[in-house]
């Protein structure tokens, strides 16, 4: 090709030495775009390294590295005393009219199609300096240093074959499931070995592997209403018949599942016994009785989502109702998320040893295994107590918050809110007075600094109390004060 027509294809293209990329590699992408653009056709001839160096004063030697590297992809091919050519295996590319160079992006778009679900939605992380969010813990109270040289410990110690040369177990390290086999023996009365146990990353992936091992196309999920939209994402994503049920003071009402059952084959009953999320409710104990008696009956499973069984105020935790299954038919799932932090994936499901087995082969096709690293160090300070002593202190601390938090509500809002003060969990299930429009009041709350729910979360077609979860453990008890007057002003 005659060098004043290249000088004048690349009159658009500049060489900048300042950046971090090799000025090899910013040609070679140059080069590449004239093909990919049909500037530069199959079987052209490129100029010498030579000459093409002093046309763009840069070393020759640059040159033929940006043709070489090129050349390895198969855009250019080479001959002996002939030159280098673009490779005559391109298709032909019509060219196009020179124009204005545009700086080159990934697309934002793909080419093919998708299938947008209404239920897959997006997150977008809290950034108000002040929060009254839907019950997390206070990453300040968790036993970060314990954490920290627990997995010190897992990096240092001896065997590093048998932790970091080859895969693993997919459904967790033994040490992990003795520990958490051991801790759920003794604080919730289960009667597990480790081989019950399944390592999971957060209550979601237990609820997905559940759905993707044992539920198919067609299958009936029952579960309450309001209920967690995360997990009736799930439920819709599987393609099951997802049937919901009222939930009152006192638990999901078992009559109305009593009822379903006669009429149809239920596959799973979902629930948040302990506390149900998100109206904090404790499942009465004739209807924790019931559904154990249901589920042995009609033979469906029974997904309890024990979320935050460590946070009760008014007396010693419900026993789960895992601890009186005789007859397999509860998945138990926890989550460390709800007790230290939801920065840290660490959860467990407890069931019978042969849904365990099959749960860790659907799980090798999602992820080959979990941290076990994160996981053992998890597990040493639950052996050795940490976690245990952690508990016994923030129930404390969180009582302490909800009682207060209460108090502010009752003092500052009573015209406007109404609320039963939780016996157990993070977070008061508020209802709002029907002429506060509580999406409204949200936006303006953001715009003072103050992030809470919009509520739309918590609306069902038979169900909609005008209700957020405002969370008071995460909060000091300065922001907690501060949140209230905040909504005092804008009411």
């Amino acid at each position: 090709m005659d060098s004043p027509i290249f000088e004048q294809i690349l009159n658009n293209f500049e060489l900048n030495r300042s950046l971090e990329k090799p000025v090899y590699l910013q040609l070679a992408e140059i080069i590449l775009s004239l093909i990919k653009t049909g500037k530069l056709q199959s079987g052209q001839k490129l100029p010498g390294s030579r000459n093409l160096g002093d046309l763009l004063k840069i070393n020759r030697i640059t040159v033929s590295k940006a043709y070489e590297e090129l050349q390895t992809q198969g855009w250019l091919e080479s001959f002996v005393g002939k030159g280098t050519f673009i490779s005559s295996y391109l298709p032909e590319y019509h060219p196009e009219a020179l124009q204005e160079s545009q700086p080159q992006f990934f697309q934002k778009k793909a080419g093919f199609e998708i299938d947008h679900k209404d239920y897959l939605t997006s997150f977008s992380p809290v950034t108000a300096k002040l929060y009254l969010d839907d019950g997390f813990p206070d990453p300040k109270l968790a036993p970060l240093h314990e954490l920290y040289r627990a997995y010190r410990n897992q990096l240092t110690r001896g065997g590093l074959y048998d932790k970091f040369g080859s895969y693993s177990y997919p459904d967790g390290s033994v040490f992990y499931r003795e520990a958490i086999s051991n801790y759920l023996n003794e604080t919730r009365a289960l009667k597990t070995t480790f081989h019950n146990i399944l390592s999971v990353r957060g209550t979601l992936m237990g609820i997905n592997l559940v759905c993707s091992g044992l539920i198919e196309p067609g299958d009936v999920i029952v579960s309450g209403f309001p209920g967690w939209g995360r997990a009736e994402s799930n439920f819709v994503h599987a393609k099951a018949r997802h049937i919901m049920i009222p939930v009152d003071e006192h638990g999901l009402v078992v009559d109305e599942l009593k009822t379903i059952c006669e009429k149809q084959q239920v596959r799973m009953v979902y629930v948040t016994p302990h506390h149900h999320y998100p109206t904090t409710v404790s499942l009465r104990i004739d209807r924790r009785l019931e559904l154990l008696r249901l589920a042995k009956e009609y033979r469906f499973i029974i997904f309890e989502d024990d979320y935050d069984f460590d946070f009760h105020y008014s007396h010693r935790p419900l026993l789960p109702l895992a601890s009186a299954d005789e007859n397999g038919m509860v998945i138990y799932c926890g989550s460390f998320s709800k007790s230290l932090s939801p920065a840290f994936r660490m959860g467990y499901l407890a069931a019978s040893e042969n849904v365990i087995e099959h749960l860790s082969k659907v799980r090798l096709l999602l992820d080959r295994q979990g941290d076990h690293i994160l996981d053992n160090a998890m597990g040493e300070i639950l052996n050795d107590g940490t976690v245990q002593r952690y508990l016994r202190k923030t129930l404390v601390i969180y009582e302490q918050k909800r009682d207060f938090f209460c108090r502010q509500l009752n003092d500052e809002l009573k015209d406007a809110v109404k609320f039963t003060v939780p016996v157990g969990g993070m977070s008061v299930w508020t209802q709002f007075d029907r002429s506060i429009d509580v999406e409204h009041l949200a936006k303006k709350a953001l715009t003072k600094g103050l992030y809470i729910s919009d509520g739309r979360a918590h609306q069902y077609p038979r169900f909609n109390e005008n209700a957020l979860r405002l969370g008071f453990a995460s909060p000091s008890f300065d922001e907690l004060q501060k949140s209230v007057a905040i909504l005092k002003t804008l009411l």
